[in-house]
């Protein structure tokens, strides 16, 4: 029994393939996204994709698949077959409407062989360990594993005593009794029958795994940045200047 969990441990460490949703209309950062995928935006000193792309290459993944949709010929002209990010990167097309459910669908039952393998949405700067995220997979056997993280308050918080004095001003903290979805996932080759024909997994298919008791959250306390409006744009090259990166 100990040797098979070690072999399968083993096993899951090489993951090295990774669906990537690219296909958004990115509508929120317009009108930056009108003639340009939310993908090429830059972010920082490179599009927001090829932080992506680097990081998943950092961890060890070789093998991504990339769903695109809206604007997807300037993708794939841009980031052809992957080779100068040390990446074999094949293209999965799929609608703007199918969203989510369909551009997972589509790629997975299409390109993706292997039992294990990351699959997140193509908006996100994460320092995120990806082989940790896999053994908490391991561990649990879920089907979907998906990374949380905790979301900063958009507002200020003032401290405040009981006599009602006032102690100090807190600038946007991070909400300590809350998680939200990071969009960075675990898949078991077994969600392909939760996928829906169309509409988003976030509305579908991981409520219905929760009530299922096979979708397990791993949280993630290190650097996360999402761009998806023009302020979020603002703030994540703040930080990155900020971070030298």
């Amino acid at each position: 029994m100990y040797a098979n969990q070690i072999n399968r441990l083993a096993s899951l460490l090489k993951i090295d393939t990774a669906v990537v949703l690219v296909g958004g209309p990115g509508s929120r950062l317009s009108p930056l996204t009108e003639k340009m995928p939310k993908a090429l935006v830059k972010v920082g000193s490179k599009p927001l994709l090829q932080w992506i792309l680097e990081w998943l290459r950092h961890n060890d993944v070789r093998h991504v698949i990339l769903g695109v949709a809206h604007l997807k010929d300037d993708i794939i002209h841009h980031f052809d077959d992957g080779n100068r990010y040390g990446l074999d990167i094949e293209y999965s097309v799929h609608t703007v409407e199918g969203g989510t459910g369909e551009g997972f669908r589509l790629a997975i039952s299409k390109y993706v062989n292997d039992e294990v393998f990351f699959a997140l949405n193509g908006d996100q700067i994460t320092d995120l360990d990806l082989h940790d995220l896999a053994f908490f997979h391991l561990r649990n056997n879920p089907t979907v594993t998906m990374a949380v993280t905790k979301p900063y308050c958009p507002f200020g918080h003032v401290e405040v005593d009981d006599n009602a004095n006032v102690l100090r001003f807190i600038e946007k903290p991070t909400c300590a009794l809350m998680v939200c979805n990071a969009g960075i996932y675990v898949f078991n080759h077994g969600i392909l029958p939760y996928l829906p024909e169309k509409g988003d997994i976030e509305q579908m298919t991981l409520p219905l795994l929760a009530k299922r008791h096979r979708l397990r959250a791993y949280l993630h306390n290190g650097l996360f940045i999402t761009v998806n409006t023009p302020k979020d744009l603002e703030t994540a090259n703040d930080k990155l200047r900020r971070l030298r990166l």
